[in-house]
């Protein structure tokens, strides 16, 4: 058998060709002979597929001394045209990229600005007369970006420019140009556009254009196409060319969408318009008629829901179709926040906004039914994980519909939060480098998202108040899950590693969703504070970080959110060990300077009278935070007769001197009455409570601003006392 094979590969003309011209090569004497040899050469590789081992040896018989020679010489041989010598040397250039081991070659990569100019030059003569010279290159961009590390290379290299000013000007091979492209920003969106913006702009105009202005099957590959090219939000809200781009896009998905598709045609469009809502919820739309707006819409979330339905209603829903249904979700998404909006004018009429909550409802209610078929062994499927995020979406905008499904549905939410928290936590739990492994061993590939939690908090906050799923809730665990979720969600937010701001503003949202979850229960189900060891967890947690969150701007409505929480569980647990700890003098201290700083004394600038009014960091996040204000207010006065040591730290920390001056400089029809009848409350307490604060109340006009102020229970109390 094997003194049979030899000569076989021997008899073989291409490789005994190839053979002979690589010994003529190593064996030229001169740069004539050497260019005779790799004419010769070039004949051979264009004529047969060769394999690596061949390539090798072409590689080191030609070296790249003088293939450097043959594309960077600017003189040429007698007798032929001037781009052959590069043309040449572009051949053997694509003929080692076909091999990884070679295509990421130092001496390959710095070939990589030749390239980019030979594909980019349209009006060259050569490229007119030799347009093997552009798939040669081609081929070699195509071969760097399959190495490893090529894509890193490419786009460090300004290949995106020139590919991009390939399709503008449609020099040879624009096509390669724009599927090279695709893969460059699929891989590195951000890099991309940071170094090639200009030309990415450009394109991304010259695309959209296309896309409205097409009526053929081209429409449907850019509908396919342009969400990679869409530029980081929130560029294209921000520019006037990206509102250009918008616009045309707003028309042409317009134009697609009215007419009945096939589904290889309706699927690139929906996702299209998924892509713009993801970044941009309904700000992309910028049809100029508000009425076509609106119906825009309207088709655009019909549809979803159409799709959602056909594909989740079915008994045997396919998972080919997962990925069109979780943009759906998206677009669902948009038109349920759509229709939450109190905007003057509204882009939805009255009429429009009631057939988009009903096919809303009856989508939503096909993913409930989708959900109670999920078995255990789905947990992990990220589809999974979209359909409880537009559950969440909706229910935190709609619990009065489809109660009892949700209430059906409530333990297997409870328990797909916990299971993906404590997946998440176990992984979290590991070093960091097998932490790495399990996540790309999971089906999330490199990202665990392990946060159903987040996406069903607001959610939450309407249930706890609800008696029936209240009480599901609670026999489910939930409130026990939610505080190990604050704590991780705390330990996130104030981490030193380097995390994203929208990583810690996540948190600092979950902190807020949790907080009014337990307000609720704390509210409604006061027994329960006494009975549960969480609950006690929790104020210790409360009580430990509210002292180091304070001093630090810009979170006004997790400040209110915890100190009125952790003041409405301490009224409840005055006794137990956790309020006998020091820490929680230094709490309380917190609690004080967040409730005492809210209102100053301004001059009106027309009568110039002292009004009370709200400092600007309270101003500005007062319509989020001003219930929890009162609220604290009220669960601090509570406090007052259960904590000795609390009366005389208000007297320390001055807030009762500074109220009452307060009161004093400003004008009485200036202050709200429910300011009014919360101080009065407070000041009650205090004199009630403590001798030292009643005498200060008393020295600093108690009775006469009692009067003034209209808190005819505080006058009686003083005079009561007096």
């Amino acid at each position: 058998m094997s003194t049979k094979s030899k000569p076989c590969k021997a008899a073989n003309p291409e490789n005994s060709a190839l053979e002979r011209c690589l010994g003529v090569l190593k064996s030229a004497k001169n740069d004539s002979e050497q260019f005779a040899a790799l004419l010769l050469v070039t004949k051979c590789v264009q004529a047969s597929n060769l394999d690596d081992e061949t390539r090798h040896k072409i590689f080191d018989s030609v070296g790249f001394s003088f293939l450097n020679r043959l594309l960077f010489s600017k003189s040429s041989l007698d007798g032929c045209p001037e781009y052959l010598l590069r043309s040449l040397g572009l051949t053997l250039l694509a003929c080692f990229c076909t091999d990884p081991s070679l295509a990421n070659h130092p001496q390959v990569l710095n070939k990589i600005p030749i390239l980019n100019e030979t594909i980019s030059a349209l009006s060259q003569q050569e490229i007119k007369n030799e347009s093997s010279m552009v798939e040669d290159a081609y081929q070699c961009l195509m071969g760097i970006m399959a190495a490893a590390g090529g894509i890193t290379h490419l786009v460090s290299g300004g290949t995106v420019s020139s590919l991009c000013q390939a399709y503008l000007n449609h020099s040879p091979g624009w096509e390669n140009a724009l599927k090279i492209l695709i893969n460059l920003l699929n891989s590195m969106p951000e890099k991309s556009w940071k170094k090639s913006r200009r030309e990415l702009q450009l394109l991304l105009i010259k695309l959209s254009e296309e896309f409205n202005k097409h009526e053929d099957s081209n429409k449907f590959y850019l509908a396919e196409i342009l969400p990679v090219f869409l530029p980081p939000t929130p560029i294209l809200t921000e520019t006037s060319w990206g509102k250009d781009c918008l616009k045309h896009l707003c028309a042409g998905l317009f134009k697609v969408l009215r007419n009945r598709l096939i589904v290889s045609q309706r699927d690139p469009a929906l996702k299209l318009g998924a892509c713009l809502s993801q970044g941009y919820g309904s700000s992309w739309l910028l049809i100029e008629n508000r009425d076509e707006r609106g119906r825009f819409l309207c088709l655009l979330i019909s549809l979803a829901c159409v799709e959602i339905r056909m594909a989740l209603e079915d008994p045997n829903p396919l998972s080919s179709r997962h990925v069109i249904v979780t943009a759906c979700y998206s677009l669902v998404e948009m038109g349920i926040q759509e229709c939450a909006k109190e905007e003057e004018p509204p882009m939805l009429k009255e009429k429009q906004k009631l057939h988009l909550l009903q096919v809303i409802q009856e989508a939503c209610g096909a993913v409930m039914y989708y959900l109670q078929q999920v078995v255990w062994e789905k947990h992990e499927d990220p589809f999974v994980l979209a359909c409880v995020r537009l559950l969440g979406v909706w229910l935190a905008e709609e619990t009065d519909c489809l109660k009892q499904e949700v209430i059906q549905l409530l333990p297997f939410l409870v328990h797909y939060m916990r299971t993906l928290f404590q997946l998440g936590a176990a992984c979290r739990a590991q070093p960091k480098e097998v932490s790495e492994v399990a996540l790309l061993c999971s089906n999330w590939g490199a990202v665990w998202p392990g946060d159903a939690i987040r996406f069903l908090l607001p959610a939450m906050c309407h249930l706890s108040a609800e008696e029936a799923p209240r009480r599901i809730l609670i026999s489910e665990g939930v409130p026990s899950l939610l505080c190990d979720y604050f704590r991780h969600q705390w330990e996130v937010f104030t981490s030193k590693d380097d995390m994203s701001p929208e990583t810690r503003s996540e948190a600092e949202l979950s902190m807020q969703s949790c907080c009014g979850v337990f307000l609720n229960l704390v509210v409604t189900e006061a027994t329960l504070v006494g009975q549960e060891s969480y609950f006690r967890t929790l104020l210790k947690l409360l009580v430990d970080s509210l002292p180091i969150l304070l001093p630090n701007e810009g979170h006004m409505t997790l400040v209110a959110n915890m100190s009125t929480l952790g003041l409405m569980i301490s009224r409840l647990l005055a006794n137990t060990p956790v309020l006998q700890e020091e820490k929680t003098k230094d709490f309380f201290e917190a609690a004080i300077q967040f409730l005492s700083h809210s209102h100053v004394a301004s001059s009106d600038p027309d009568t110039g009278k002292l009004h009370i009014v709200l400092r600007e960091e309270y101003s500005n996040a007062w319509a989020d935070m001003s219930e929890l204000w009162f609220l604290g207010v009220q669960a601090f006065s509570a406090c007052l007769p259960l904590l000795s040591w609390l009366p005389p730290l208000v007297l320390e920390s001055g807030w009762l001197h500074s109220l009452l001056s307060l009161l004093g400089q400003v004008s009485p029809e200036s202050v709200d009455l429910e300011v009014v009848t919360v101080l009065q409350a407070l000041f009650m307490e205090l004199a009630r409570s403590n001798v030292s604060c009643r005498e200060l109340i008393q020295q600093q006009g108690g009775l006469e601003k009692a009067n003034v102020y209209g808190m005819a229970a505080l006058e009686q109390c003083l005079s009561e006392i007096h």
